[in-house]
Order: C-alpha cells, then structure tokens, then sequence
C-alpha cells in the first residue's frame, strides 16, 4: 500500500509516477497562471487523474505547493547545468551568463523565473512556502559561491573578496534582470545585470 505523505518516501514506481505526473502538471498550472489563479480541481484535470488520488499524495493545496517549489527548484538549477557546478573560472561564468541569456531567448522571455514568480506571490502569505523559497534560491547562491571560493583557493581572485557576498550580488542581478526581462520582453535586462556582476568580480582577480 502507498504512503501518505508529502514527499511520498515510499511509494510504489506507480505511486511515484502519478505524483510525479501531479506536480509537473500543478508547476505548469502555476507557472502561467499563478497559485492563487490554479485550483486543485484544474490541477485534477490537467494531470489526468481522481480527487482521490490527488489528495492521496497531497492533504491540502499548501501541501502541493511545497512540492511544486521543490520541482521548481530542481528545474531551474538543472537547466543551468553543467555550467552552474563548475562556475570556477571567468570563462564559466561567462558561459555560464550566456546559458541564462539563451534560456530566456528560447522562452521569448515569458514567465519570468519560476522561483522568483512563487516568491512575489507566496513570501508575504504562506511563511512556510517562503522557508522553502529561501532554502531553493540558497542553493543556487551556493553554486556561484563554490566557484568563487574555488577560484580564490587557487590565487586567481584576491583574499579581499568575499565569495559569499559576490555570489549574493550575482543572483540578485540575476533575480533583477530577469523580472526586468519579462516585463519588457527583452534579454537586454538579464544580460546587463550579469555583465554588471562579472564586471564587479574582475575587479577582484589576481
């Protein structure tokens, strides 16, 4: 028999697929249309599935938008892969702006970034939903700054700077330029603030 719970830890290869296959579509749902704008019923239909099943693996809305943040997560650091975990030198960071640059390209800069959307939207209402923010976004602070730190252990960017607060600086350009990419519907804004980032590191190397 499946549990029931909200990570579904041990859950059949069928149990998993089907919760699977519900928030994949709820992230969608979500994604155009925002939480408060996707009904669990709309998720229902768009997954295919029973209310039964949808509330077998998730007890409440609340529920499915934790693991809808969790995907989201997975989705957004995936799809800056492999350039992300390897961020150690200025060409990968260039590389790597570039990656961001073209992923928006390819969205014809609709949507915004999946996090940043849940996090306009949930952060002042669901303080659960934005711990789960923090942690997602932490991760992909943590990427730059391993490659920032790296690069200081090997000499090539000075014991002035900070690593942490670099990586900080970055994602907020990012987070910046990427709200300002979907409301103009243009890559000018994410480009300008990750080139403005790196600027900002070089003064730093060695």
């Amino acid at each position: 028999m499946e549990a029931v719970t909200d990570e579904g830890p041990r859950l059949t290869r069928k149990g998993r697929a089907t919760r699977q296959r519900i928030v994949e579509a709820a992230a969608q749902l979500m994604f155009e249309r925002g939480v408060a704008g996707t009904s669990t019923e709309d998720v229902r239909a768009a997954a295919g599935v029973s209310s039964s099943q949808l509330y077998h693996y998730f007890a409440s809305k609340q529920h499915l938008v934790r693991a809808v943040i969790a995907h989201q997560t997975e989705a957004v650091l995936a799809a800056q892969e492999p350039q992300l975990s390897r961020l150690d030198c200025m060409g990968a960071l260039e590389a790597w702006r570039d990656l961001v640059v073209a992923l928006q390209t390819q969205r014809g800069c609709e949507g915004g970034c999946p996090l940043g959307s849940l996090a306009a939207e949930l952060s002042e209402i669901d303080p659960d939903a934005r711990q789960e923010l923090v942690a997602g976004f932490a991760r992909w602070e943590a990427a730059i700054r391993d490659g920032l730190t790296a690069m200081q252990r090997r000499g090539e960017l000075s014991a002035r700077a900070d690593p942490g607060l670099l990586a900080l600086q970055t994602l907020t350009a990012v987070q910046g330029g990427l709200l300002l990419t979907q409301v103009r519907r243009d890559v000018d804004p994410v480009r300008a603030g990750l080139d403005m980032a790196l600027s900002h590191i070089r003064t730093f190397l060695i």
